[in-house]
């Protein structure tokens, strides 16, 4: 039986045939489908945030599974996370089949190995205190369920973001999030309206565990690295606002914490100097808020 992200698209059938605003105004037709798709999936989601929360808290990892647009994509979003919420590294890893190379080539024969999806894990040294979330859009690539699979049997959480329900990948995983998007414009392209909507998911996903862990104070990137000159000026805005003192101030506080915006806001907040700012920060977990109402339990 052919799967739904296999299927040919009735809507987009002579695609081939049609002027190019057309095909344009076709493909967008069917993109408008993925945000209603992706919204069925809410509970679910809310589900693998909560449990990975809780991984998180307790010393674990989270771990994105995926080969080619889906492993692409995983790795892009653990990647955007230490810059936006200031977060090591480790804490979230995307992991592709192929490794780096896959990156930016195609290696589709590895999603094939259903033991290399373990071994990759093995290599991180995985344990149950850690998370894996598995994205396969048809919901069937060996390698991503036998990782899964090596996580669930080591006591670990996992879920999965597929666009095919009832696939062998809902049935190995403690969370299945399906976001039913349908056949793509171009039959089996899931880079498409599958990949769109692993990309939703996946924002969703992280977004709210940072929230969640505390490094979001309002809609606003506490934690946030000032790499760059967009960066330090949206973290001079920050302190301004969390603080009501005026940029030309917040640009003194920034340079006096060393460009670190939780040291600056917990300084002006708190009403500490720098060191016992760090020091606050260092014992909660980088958390902005809870180190600032340490400072004020303490004075």
């Amino acid at each position: 039986m052919t799967s739904i992200t296999e299927s040919e698209n009735k809507a987009t059938s002579e695609i081939d045939k049609v002027s190019t605003i057309d095909a344009l105004t076709m493909i967008n037709r069917e993109d408008k489908l993925v945000a209603i798709a992706v919204e069925k999936s809410l509970p679910e989601i809310a589900s693998a945030v909560d449990a990975v929360v809780e991984r998180l808290k307790n010393g674990g990892r989270l771990f994105y599974v995926g080969t080619g647009t889906s492993g692409r994509l995983g790795v892009l979003d653990a990647s955007e996370l230490p810059p936006t919420f200031g977060v090591e590294p480790e804490l979230v890893r995307g992991i592709i089949a192929g490794g780096t190379d896959a990156l930016y080539k195609a290696t589709e024969a590895s999603e094939d190995d259903s033991k290399a999806g373990e071994a990759d894990l093995r290599a991180r040294e995985l344990c149950s205190q850690d998370a894996v979330i598995g994205i396969a859009a048809s919901g069937r690539t060996p390698y991503t369920i036998g990782a899964l699979e090596y996580a669930k049997g080591l006591g670990g959480f996992t879920a999965c973001i597929t666009c095919n329900p009832d696939s062998p990948i809902t049935e190995t995983v403690d969370v299945a999030i399906v976001a039913v998007v349908g056949p793509e414009a171009i039959a089996g392209s899931t880079r498409m309206k599958a990949g769109t909507a692993q990309k939703l998911i996946l924002n969703m996903i992280s977004t709210v565990v940072m929230v969640r862990l505390g490094y979001v104070v309002g809609n606003r990137m506490t934690n946030m690295r000032t790499a760059n000159n967009k960066l330090r000026e949206r973290s001079l805005r920050i302190i301004a606002a969390e603080s009501g003192i005026s940029e030309a101030e917040s640009q003194e506080l920034l340079d006096e914490a060393g460009g670190d915006l939780r040291v600056a806001l917990v300084m002006t907040k708190a009403n500490v100097a720098v060191d016992e700012a760090k020091r606050l920060l260092s014992e909660s977990s980088f958390v902005v808020p809870e180190a600032i109402r340490k400072a004020r339990n303490n004075a």
